[in-house]
């Protein structure tokens, strides 16, 4: 069993960053694909980006690349998602995801994660 639990969501202005962390409690998240994703009031849950073990291996979404990076502190169980020139489309409540056994293929669809945290809310707004 694995516990997640975002932090570090708030309002921010257009162009503005914001630094995301979910910390993972339970068993050793060494070998566990870590996941971001968000989602819009209306909208599905949206895939942002997602890394396997180490940082190299992030893949992310286009609508955030370049502006989002992800980087993972095993020694302290914790990944962090850097945001930077937030656009009003990134408003969303962003959630973090992970799972034991998922498949590169399968990064994207948040449907294959066993474990969830409660979510973050990130405000991109004058």
């Amino acid at each position: 069993q694995v516990q997640l639990l975002e932090s570090g969501g708030g309002l921010v202005q257009p162009g503005g960053s914001l630094r995301l962390s979910c910390a993972a409690s339970g068993r050793t998240f060494r070998s566990y694909t870590i996941s971001w994703f968000r989602q819009a009031p209306g909208k599905e849950r949206e895939f942002v980006v997602a890394s396997k073990s180490t940082n190299s291996n992030a893949i992310y979404a286009d609508s955030v690349k370049g502006r989002f990076t992800l980087s993972r502190d095993n020694a302290k169980n914790t990944v962090y998602l850097q945001m930077t020139s937030l656009k009003p489309e990134d408003t969303a409540v962003y959630y973090c995801a992970a799972d034991s056994r998922i498949i590169t293929s399968a990064m994207r669809d948040p449907d294959e994660y066993d474990y969830w945290g409660q979510g973050t809310q990130v405000t991109v707004s004058l």
